[in-house]
């Protein structure tokens, strides 16, 4: 009996979750499709898909500028996330058993987890205007930072499973401790360095908060800030705005369903110690 209504409780969770999701990307995709005329009702199909509108948002929005400014913001993150984020939890981790200073350095990183962005939000935006820092340049480096808490975290998780057997290997044969992390440790950390790109791609893609306070120059905006064309003082196009929205999404849904099973498994590995 329990089994049944177990089964029966997962059933119906799994739909309301499937109908909770499709129904905003179905707005979404219809909405993108429509002419001006036909956004009397949200739901119904167009009368004729108007594929124009995709060529309009690209035009309107400076989409290549755009999507170049956000792709070099996310991709320069990444690389440089993995080695140094990955490097920092492997010292904290094989040092805070006999190290009240790494114990403190790991729990003053998981701190600034519970902070939130808009508590410290102006004094960024005063710090960043003053060292010149208000680019594509300047904006990666601030990704690269506040990334450190989460992935320390899952890099720390992940790394205390590592047996300390290999490590004191590599030692004995003359390897530096330089060379123990990148030639030993780092390959083994492929699962988690997986999952932590996928998130920081998915966070640094989608971010509107921080470029919209840091980012005053159009040619330094990104894709999210784009959006903003298409409203107006009166009226508000939403059949562009939502066709830019698909061009924005289909990259990370693209990265989110093929490495879906990376990001899940990392997240777990991470955070079960």
């Amino acid at each position: 009996m329990n089994r049944h209504v177990n089964w029966t409780l997962t059933a119906v969770m799994a739909v309301l979750a499937i109908f909770f999701i499709m129904i905003p990307l179905y707005i979404t995709v219809v909405t993108s499709l429509k002419a001006p005329s036909d956004m009397n009702n949200l739901l119904a199909l167009p009368h004729k898909m108007r594929w124009a509108n995709f060529s309009d948002a690209w035009q309107m929005t400076d989409f290549p500028i755009k999507f170049r400014n956000t792709a070099f913001i996310t991709f320069v993150t990444i690389v440089f996330t993995l080695p140094l984020h990955s490097a920092i939890a492997y010292a904290i981790v094989r040092n805070r058993e006999h190290s009240k200073f790494f114990t403190g350095i790991y729990y003053y990183f998981l701190s600034a987890m519970f902070i939130p962005f808009n508590v410290v939000m102006l004094p960024l935006v005063s710090q960043v205007s003053r060292w010149h820092m208000d680019n594509v340049f300047g904006i990666t480096v601030l990704y690269i930072v506040f990334g450190i808490p989460m992935n320390i975290f899952l890099y720390a998780g992940f790394i205390k499973k590592i047996p300390l057997a290999l490590e004191e290997s590599a030692v004995m044969d003359g390897a530096t401790p330089f060379q123990v992390f990148y030639k030993v440790i780092f390959p083994m950390l492929m699962p988690m360095h997986a999952t932590v790109a996928i998130l920081s791609f998915i966070w640094t893609w989608n971010d509107f908060l921080m470029p919209l306070v840091l980012l005053s120059d159009p040619n330094q905006q990104t894709l999210q800030l784009s959006q903003y064309v298409f409203q107006g003082q009166f009226s508000t196009q939403y059949n562009l705005a939502f066709a830019s929205y698909m061009l924005v999404l289909i990259p990370v849904l693209i990265i989110y369903v093929i490495f879906q099973k990376w990001i899940i498994a990392g997240v777990t590995d991470g955070a079960v110690k």
